[in-house]
């Protein structure tokens, strides 16, 4: 078996988690957590919408298309709605003033963003094993040992220490969180890596 550790890459940027926790923490004292109604374990809070769209980020467009192989049949579907990543360029007016804008404004030159939300993953629960369109890059805010994102056959956890990792979410992966608190990451959806 040849385990690709390089679908997990650590960036040279660090921010501080300090004021990531306490931009979260203002955040959510303005917005709640949202899901597509049958979606459960998963919640999801843009910073990101399409300039002057409000409904961009609403309903399935928080989680957007994946494919996943449901059965044992080993039949790809795909599932959720298309997302059109590269318009979703305006930062949310209600959290510009958090250290959040700072590190929207720091991604941006260096990458082509797509969407930028943060990500709850409840305790006790995982992801589908599913792929998705592009690449993502993970900052984790609130992580636990327990927490861990599995790509291919690599299993990876991620501290929550202001490090930034660009993950190959183009491989089938899924993320669980073993632990019994949330697991809270910003993650933004990134439109010019590739991965070799």
């Amino acid at each position: 078996m040849n385990l690709n550790f390089n679908d997990f890459k650590q960036l040279d940027l660090k921010f501080n988690i300090n004021k990531l926790q306490e931009a979260y923490k203002e955040v959510i004292k303005i917005k709640n957590f949202e899901s597509p109604e049958e979606v459960t374990n998963f919640g999801a809070i843009s910073l990101t919408q399409i300039p002057g769209d409000p409904e961009s980020i609403k309903g399935h467009k928080a989680r957007g298309v994946f494919w996943t192989k449901p059965d044992a049949s080993g039949k790809e579907v795909s599932r959720d709605v298309s997302i059109e990543e590269d318009k979703y360029s305006e930062f949310i007016e209600d959290f510009k003033n958090t250290y959040f804008k700072e590190v929207f404004d720091s991604l941006s030159k260096r990458y082509k963003l797509g969407r930028v939300r943060i990500l709850l993953k409840q305790p006790r629960s995982t992801l589908s094993w599913h792929r998705d369109p592009e690449p993502r890059l993970h900052i984790p805010i609130i992580t636990n040992p327990g927490c861990i994102m599995v790509i291919d056959n690599v299993a990876k956890h991620m501290p929550a220490d202001g490090s930034c990792w660009i993950t190959n979410n183009t491989k089938y992966h899924n993320f669980f969180n073993g632990g019994e608190e949330n697991r809270i990451h910003l993650v933004a959806c990134v439109l010019n890596h590739k991965f070799n």
